[in-house]
């Protein structure tokens, strides 16, 4: 398989998976509603504006400017995927970008469409294409649904500042696409001298001129 089609492959089978399985935890699932598969692994539907992990700041202009940047973002990802395709770097840089990049177009998806395309009751799953909606584009919610509290108990009280409270591992929620860009990263640093020739050659080179 070329590089070409193992990114074209990687990006489009990514992309489908996610939006499966949020379309369908969103058409399945009042918001907030869990379900246990293990003690450490749940499917939990919450939904947020979009920031890792969660995090909110901004309000609609916030919420606007991150949209806005992401789809910045995915344009430089893009560039850098098709310069190592170029490059015919290893097939796991291939992967780790077309998955970095494959996570940030779900979310943006999410954050771009998911406020016209569904309604947004609060008792009751959502309908997909509704004929009225209150949402507005740019301003949807990305669809978090992945929880794993492995471990849940109250901390050491001789840890400073946080000893002695109830902490949860692993506490955050989140999507396939969150995970894509987890994985991406992870191949990258794995891979780091195929994904970056040129500065490891020039760190060690520098090392080399300057050794005593």
């Amino acid at each position: 398989m070329s590089k070409k089609n193992l990114a074209i492959g990687t990006i489009i089978f990514a992309i489908t998976l996610d939006q499966i399985i949020k379309i369908y935890i969103k058409t399945n699932f009042i918001l907030g509603e869990e379900v246990v598969i293990f003690d450490w692994f749940k499917i939990l539907f919450v939904e947020n504006n979009g920031m890792a992990m969660g995090f909110e700041f901004g309000g609609k202009t916030g919420k606007l400017f991150l949209t806005l940047f992401r789809l910045v973002a995915v344009s430089a990802i893009i560039y850098w995927l098709i310069s190592n395709i170029k490059s015919k770097v290893h097939n796991a840089v291939i992967v780790g970008i077309s998955l970095i990049f494959s996570g940030a177009v779900g979310n943006i998806i999410d954050s771009v469409f998911y406020g016209v395309i569904f309604d947004h009751p609060t008792r009751k799953v959502a309908t997909m294409f509704p004929e009225i909606t209150t949402g507005e584009l740019f301003y949807g919610k990305v669809v978090d649904m992945f929880y794993f509290p492995i471990w849940s108990g109250n901390l050491p009280e001789w840890i400073p500042f946080i000893g002695g409270d109830l902490f949860t591992f692993f506490q955050y929620i989140f999507n396939p696409a969150d995970a894509y860009i987890t994985i991406g990263v992870a191949l990258l640093f794995i891979f780091s001298k195929h994904a970056f020739p040129k500065e490891e050659k020039e760190v060690k080179e520098f090392t080399e001129n300057h050794k005593e």
